[in-house]
């Protein structure tokens, strides 16, 4: 009776997060219909010839616009052909040129039947997407199997839980902080019990995570307002102001980002230490919590090592080209470190370390509690009979 309970609490994470995908899947996020893609239609189009001759070179940079024809590949108007143009801003980063035989993703303004006309927005990148996507998942079902499976189910729900939660509740104006812990909380939940089943592991490691990202959530609020940094720091965040949602508080939704950036390697952290602990009690069933607690803290001391050193090096790898120009220029690293999206960084990287420095002390203490209640008594010997008795 006790192996089907642990079998069935094993397998019943697997059929809620089946259940929760196909809910996210079907929920709608409410901005299906944004004003801006009215009365268009996006679709991929070969790119049949290019005319470049009104193509401003600079060397660097290319400014001016590109003309191409166009086969429109599907939609309301696959097989036509028409004429799309391509605006070069001079940015490196934003500007796209395109050669014949490219896929193009373009926007098709029309009216009833008519093209009215073609924007070239990028390149087409979904088959190359879907393919990477494929490989990834291939990979983990040969290498990992069943627990392969587990991984991807659970990496899908995170990805639904966020385009289809956090970002619309985020839109509407709801308390960034809340909303984020909520979120994080719900995928915690999901991927642990998707690693351990409904058992007294994941309930050791989700309380350790939780007990993490709330003193990563306290500690972000705190340093951002003393910081003086402003949510406008985050990329594209004030094109949202622009677009007429002035009622966003951008600096809350930079404070969620700092505990929901961190929360992956505090969940990892969390169910290594857990992992762990389980197995010293599996092989010393008589161990006492205190015993356990510190075997735990003994694991997270070595992981600390290089958690916090990966926490550096996620956030700073997108920074590589920011700090070439400052070495370039000569910029004081008084200056440097004062520089509020600099500072923001350093928010991310160091918040989210003095997390995991909190998350292994708390799962070791959760999971040594946990995970050997009970086990004294159960692996005690059994007193021998009386001789009366045999």
């Amino acid at each position: 009776m006790k192996h089907l309970q642990r079998r069935w609490g094993y397998h019943l994470p697997v059929l809620l997060c089946l259940i929760l995908i196909a809910v996210l899947i079907w929920l709608p996020t409410g901005y299906e219909d944004a004003l801006v893609y009215q009365e268009s239609d996006i679709q991929p189009a070969r790119v049949l010839s290019c005319d470049n001759s009104t193509i401003i070179d600079t060397g660097l940079v290319r400014s001016g616009e590109q003309r191409c024809e166009l086969e429109i590949q599907s939609g309301l108007f696959a097989g036509q052909t028409a004429t799309g143009v391509n605006m070069l801003n001079g940015s490196l980063e934003q500007d796209k040129v395109f050669e014949v035989g490219d896929t193009a993703l373009v926007r098709i303004n029309y009216d009833g039947e008519e093209i009215l006309s073609v924007s070239m927005i990028d390149h087409y990148r979904v088959p190359g997407e879907l393919l990477l996507a494929g490989l990834f998942c291939a990979l983990l079902l040969l290498f990992a199997g069943q627990t392969g499976l587990r991984a991807l189910l659970s990496f899908v729900l995170a990805i639904l839980t966020i385009w289809k939660v956090l970002v619309p509740c985020f839109l509407r104006g709801w308390n960034p902080v809340w909303v984020g812990l909520g979120v994080v909380l719900l995928i915690t939940v999901a991927v642990v019990t998707m690693v351990y089943g409904f058992d007294r592991r994941a309930l050791a490691a989700i309380a350790g995570c939780a007990l993490g990202i709330a003193v990563t959530c306290i500690t972000g609020i705190l340093f951002t307002t003393s910081f003086k940094i402003h949510g406008a720091v985050m990329s594209y965040s004030e094109s949202l102001l622009y677009a007429g949602y002035q009622y966003l508080d951008l600096t809350q939704i930079f404070m969620a980002s700092i505990f929901i950036g961190a929360s992956g390697a505090v969940m990892d952290l969390a169910v290594d230490i857990t992992s762990a602990v389980h197995e010293v009690v599996e092989k010393k069933p008589e161990i006492g919590w205190r015993e356990a607690v510190r075997s735990g803290m003994t694991v997270g001391r070595a992981a600390l090592g290089t958690q916090t050193t990966t926490l550096l090096l996620a956030y700073s790898g997108g920074f590589i080209a920011l700090m070439m120009v400052f070495m370039a220029q000569g910029t004081p690293l008084s200056t440097i470190f004062n520089l509020k999206y600099v500072a923001s960084e350093i928010l991310h990287t160091v918040v989210g370390s003095f997390g995991l420095c909190t998350v292994a002390p708390l799962t070791a203490l959760t999971s040594g509690i946990l995970l050997t209640r009970g086990r004294r008594a159960d692996a005690a010997p059994a007193k021998p009979e009386s001789a009366e008795q045999v």
